[in-house]
């Protein structure tokens, strides 16, 4: 007998949601972080929300590989990169945004669905191709979610925010290294799906796919435009902060952008 997605996707989505307000309560009473208690909770709620997601995708048809299932797939290997990197990285600071995203996508798998029609299997090459996309959205998705963190953070020291939360949070120096190591290690799995998707797929610039290929390819420019800038240039601050938002954007919009219109609007 075949167990129903929802049961464990709700208890993800609680625990998430519980986690983060825990989280969220500790920093307005300006408490002491607890950061075992935030990983236990995203441990046990990955889990849950792993057994969702294969619910989901493995379907008597064949594999759902639609918008909804999709983003749940990305936002627990967010959670899984963002839980590994915090046993040995200040990371703690990530979970207040990667918990409520990840409750809202395993949310969204079970609630909602597009009009993707299953697949009975995938190629090795296109199979190899999508898994290194979902790696790369993942590690990018972490890295525009640093900056969001990073930008709070240096807009609150330069307008003299309150100090008990800026101490909640690792150093400026820190939050950037951490940030650019994101994004090499994310550029690296995005060039790997563009060369896979080039040889792999029949055609980059069919019709169907032309813009998720073009904004890919423009994403890839920002993305290496903003590491060889801080390289070579210093770049820092506000400049990455901006640069690695509008990259994430792009991204998105060449993938998830994609998915809405062939799945959602065009099948209407």
């Amino acid at each position: 007998m075949r167990m129903n997605p929802i049961y464990p996707g709700a208890l993800a989505a609680i625990l998430y949601l519980t986690a983060t307000g825990l989280e969220a309560l500790r920093l307005i009473r300006r408490q002491p972080l607890a950061p075992w208690m935030m990983q236990i909770l995203g441990a046990v709620a990955v889990i849950a929300q792993a057994v969702a997601v294969v619910l989901v995708i493995a379907t008597p048809n064949g594999l759902d590989l639609g918008l909804y299932s999709v983003a749940s797939l990305i936002s627990m290997i967010v959670v899984v990169i963002t839980l590994l990197g915090s046993l040995r990285q200040p990371m703690e600071s990530l979970f207040l945004l990667v918990y409520p995203l990840a409750a809202a996508c395993v949310a969204g798998s079970l609630m909602l669905s597009s009009g993707y029609e299953p697949r009975l299997q995938l190629a090795p090459g296109i199979g190899l191709h999508a898994l290194l996309s979902i790696v790369a959205y993942s590690i990018l998705t972490l890295a525009a979610c640093q900056a969001l963190i990073f930008a709070f953070q240096d807009h609150r020291l330069h307008t003299g925010g309150s100090l008990v939360l800026l101490r909640a949070l690792p150093p400026l120096a820190t939050m950037e290294v951490l940030l650019f190591q994101l994004l090499w290690t994310g550029l690296v799995a995005l060039t790997a799906s563009i060369v896979t998707g080039f040889v792999f797929l029949e055609d980059m610039f069919a019709q169907r796919v032309v813009h998720h290929t073009a904004l890919s390819l423009v994403a890839w420019i920002v993305f290496a435009v903003l590491l060889w800038g801080h390289h070579s240039l210093g770049w820092r601050g506000v400049i990455a902060i901006r640069w690695t938002l509008t990259g994430f954007v792009l991204l998105m919009l060449a993938y998830f952008g994609s998915k809405l219109v062939i799945e959602i609007i065009l099948a209407r």
